[in-house]
């Protein structure tokens, strides 16, 4: 496979995003990429750099911009010392920067200088940590890939492991125990085409049948019901929102690895320290019966305990658990935002598989030790990271159900609930303007559906929890225009109007009061009712009192909810036209013979009589 550019660095850019879309070399953010390369420095000298990634850049879409350059001749002297601190080796780097403004350079940047080949790839494949984390990964490396590729002991990445690599440089390749594969070339397509090559043998060997093999299977679970399932994941959700909400995200393809016998100590592993600084060092085995409160208080306990044990000054990170294994269902990841939550599941069902491949061939497994794992954690370099995310947006993780959302003010409520970070599911009756408010929201589900009836208003809730992981809000807006004077309305008109615009909000506070009750962390029902409610106008009585008793509806469920932290509140709007169907031209025929006025007067005459003086547009 040819590697495509035109220029060495566009090349390493096309080969950086080759390894970065295959999810078995490496996931968000992890391995690097280097190409050494002659460029002419500020004085017109040609000089060698090294072109390595940035600290925290992704190799799937890196740029150019994202691989700094370091002057090589100022980086080879560093190999004549015997040691360098990691605050040492971050500031001489700095001072070697190409661009002196440009993102700091991968951790690993010393062993990608250190070998004399043009061309250098670390990944964090699968097979290979599946081989690195045997009970002997030099005995499983030499047998799965010959004795050629070398494996160097665990060490912390940084100035130790890049001199312990480089006196390896006349190895084919080098496996870091516990962590991942090194390969070089001469060429952009050796380098690739040996990860590549490496990576196959490993899955070819571990898919055999080894003398230690042996199956990871236990007891089937029953998988839970659905409304068991639906009561888990809230209660869970609560668990860890305490201090601020938490988007979960599930997946039952996982198991098979929840149901292992051996799940309690898979659990305990990762395939790659890389991994620990996304889904912490160990996952929370919890059954769907379990009680949660201690199962996840014993983990942050030990989680706790483990910190107290090591800390020398660091301050204690969250102790929550980030990945949970479900026996009988499967996996669930928990983070800020769904993209997070989505970001750790992936990234968990890669190491649990990969620690389980182990397991299964070896019949054992070796991985690091409290105070390794503790000092990666803990680690700055790698907390470093964690800093270059933007800070969490106003309603970061918190889920909210707006109804009435294919159009107008619904529309509106989405739209500005989604931009302040918010997680919605839209409701409405019309699915072509529920995918049109959808379209361009960053975390937003649509349910079509008819909202007085009560098995749409349960698929609404229902997928809240299956995509979310629970509730915080329902905006209930939904509603319809209906007029008539009261000796002349049909009966139709009067119960369309009660059924749309009071029974379905009641069934959907029905069926949100007990969940959020269940979630135990609050919630709010916000009820989108009419200055209609308090001051009718005649022959507008079946819109009028169904409002009216939206705003009774919105008083009982805040008595009934106060005292679980459940917040019920209402809005009272009124003549607001744009984007809106409850205004059709029937309705506003009838408005406006009712009030005396021009058809096309009909909005200014609204915008005149109110406090404001001027049209309310949402």
């Amino acid at each position: 496979m040819a590697i495509e550019g035109k220029t060495e660095l566009e090349r390493l850019v096309a080969r950086s995003r080759l390894i970065g879309s295959d999810p078995a070399l490496v996931l968000h953010g992890g391995g690097n990429t280097s190409t050494k390369l002659v460029e002419t420095d500020h004085l017109g000298r040609d000089r060698c750099v090294l072109r390595i990634k940035g600290s925290g850049s992704d190799l799937r879409t890196a740029g150019v911009s994202d691989f700094p350059g370091l002057w090589l001749d100022d980086l080879l002297p560093l190999r004549a010392r015997e040691a360098m601190s990691d605050e040492e080796m971050v500031g001489y780097l700095g001072r070697c920067l190409v661009e002196p403004d440009s993102a700091r350079p991968s951790i690993e940047t010393l062993l990608h200088a250190f070998l004399p080949a043009a061309h250098v790839d670390h990944v964090h494949a699968d097979a290979i940590c599946a081989l690195a984390n045997a009970p002997d990964p030099y005995a499983a490396v030499r047998d799965a890939l010959g004795p050629d590729v070398a494996v160097v002991d665990y060490v912390r990445p940084g100035f130790e492991l890049s001199c312990r690599v480089a006196e390896l440089a006349g190895a084919r390749a080098v496996v870091l125990a516990h962590h991942g594969l090194v390969t070089w070339g001469e060429t952009h397509e050796a380098s690739y085409s040996l990860t590549l090559e490496l990576v196959g043998a490993a899955a070819a060997y571990l898919a055999s049948t080894g003398d230690g093999a042996r199956a990871g299977g236990g007891a089937a679970e029953p998988e839970p019901d659905d409304a068991g399932l639906v009561r888990f994941l809230v209660r869970l959700r609560g668990q860890l929102s305490g201090e601020c909400r938490q988007v979960l995200a599930t997946s039952a393809a996982q198991r098979r690895i929840a149901c292992r016998a051996d799940v309690e100590r898979l659990a305990t592993m990762r395939s790659t320290p890389d991994h620990m600084l996304r889904i912490g060092a160990r996952s929370c085995v919890v059954g769907v019966g379990d009680d949660l409160g201690s199962k996840v208080g014993a983990f942050e306990a030990a989680a706790t305990e483990a910190f107290d044990r090591n800390a020398s000054g660091e301050d204690l990170q969250s102790p929550s658990p980030r990945v949970f294994l479900v026996p009988g269902f499967g996996c669930i990841a928990a983070g800020p935002d769904s993209r997070a939550a989505r970001t750790r599941l992936e990234i968990a069902a890669h190491s649990h598989e990969a620690v389980a491949t182990t397991l299964d061939r070896f019949g054992d497994a070796s991985w690091l030790d409290e105070r390794e794992v503790f000092d990666f954690e803990y680690w700055p370099l790698e907390l470093f990271k964690l800093t270059l995310a933007p800070p969490p947006a106003e309603l970061a993780g918190q889920i909210t159900v707006v109804t009435g959302a294919a159009s107008g003010l619904g529309r509106d409520i989405a739209r500005d609930l989604a931009s302040r970070g918010a997680h919605l599911v839209l409701a409405d009756i019309d699915s072509a303007g529920l995918e049109e408010t959808a379209a361009g929201l960053a975390a937003a589900v649509a349910v079509a559906g008819d909202l007085t009836d009560a098995a749409v208003v349960d698929r609404v809730v229902r997928t809240a929890v299956s995509t979310f992981g629970g509730l915080d809000a329902v905006v209930l807006n939904a509603g319809v225009g209906a007029t008539g004077a009261l000796d002349a309305v049909s009966d139709d008109e009067w119960r369309r109007s009660l059924e749309i615009n009071l029974t379905a909000h009641f069934l959907l506070t029905r069926r949100a009061l007990p969940l959020l009750r269940e979630q135990a962390i609050g919630g709010s029902l916000v009820y989108v009712a009419s200055k209609n409610a308090f001051a009718p106008g005649a022959g507008f009585g079946p819109y009028s009192v169904a409002k009216a008793g939206l705003v009774q509806l919105m008083r009982i469920a805040a008595l009934e909810g106060g005292a679980a932290g459940i917040r019920s509140n209402a809005v009272n709007p009124d003549a607001i036209f744009r984007g809106s169907k409850l205004w059709s031209d029937d309705l506003r025929r009838e408005r406006a013979e009712a009030h005396g006025v021009a058809l096309d007067e009909l909005e200014s005459f609204y915008a005149a009589r109110s406090l404001l003086g001027h049209a309310v547009t949402g």
